[in-house]
């Protein structure tokens, strides 16, 4: 006959032992920030060598260096050259599936926004089930270059007398005198 004894050091006469290890976690697609995930049965013994309880791991998810998250969506920014805008191109962009293509039109302004339909974060549904992706915004932004060398100065001086854009031209910010200056003078009033 064998016994196994356990000093009151040790269980404190509950009957468990304290003890560390380590275990793996699933965490399902579209988790966010702070929520948590259970591990049914995972937990601490229950007294007197009962049944284990749950263990819950609660998600810090770490920022991404391209994309920053929106619920389901994702939204990042896309620095293009002046020239790339006006004349249009199509890039190659990294998605968090890949490379995509990513087409720019001619004429694109500052500030455009591209959406990548369900390029984004999967949904995840209450009951932990994936439920559709959620969308890539991808925000343009025009750099124009602040230095030129004596030629590319002299090429934007061409283009702008053959487009007629010598001299720029004051006006509102909708054609109804509710512009800034509009604004200033009626506040003289």
């Amino acid at each position: 006959m064998h016994k196994t004894l356990f000093h009151k050091s040790q269980c404190s006469g509950d009957g468990r032992v304290r003890a560390r290890r380590s275990i793996t976690v699933q965490i399902p697609p579209g988790v966010a920030d702070g929520m948590r995930v259970r591990l049914a049965s995972q937990g601490e013994v229950g007294p007197g060598g009962g049944p284990a309880g749950d263990l819950y791991v609660e998600v810090d998810e770490l920022p991404h260096e391209t994309f920053e998250r929106e619920g389901a969506n994702l939204h990042g920014t896309l620095r293009i050259p002046v020239t790339t805008a006006a004349l249009g191109a199509v890039l190659q962009l990294k998605t968090l599936d890949g490379t995509e293509e990513l087409r720019i039109e001619p004429g694109t302004q500052p500030n455009t926004e591209l959406v990548l339909t369900g390029r984004g974060m999967p949904k995840l549904r209450s009951s932990g089930r994936v439920d559709g992706r959620g969308d890539m915004y991808v925000h343009l932004q025009v750099e124009v270059p602040t230095k030129l060398d004596a030629k590319q100065a002299e090429l934007l001086r061409e283009l702008a007398g053959l487009r007629g854009e010598e001299e720029p031209e004051l006006s509102s910010t909708n054609g109804r005198g509710h512009g800034l200056f509009s604004r200033l003078r009626n506040s003289r009033r």
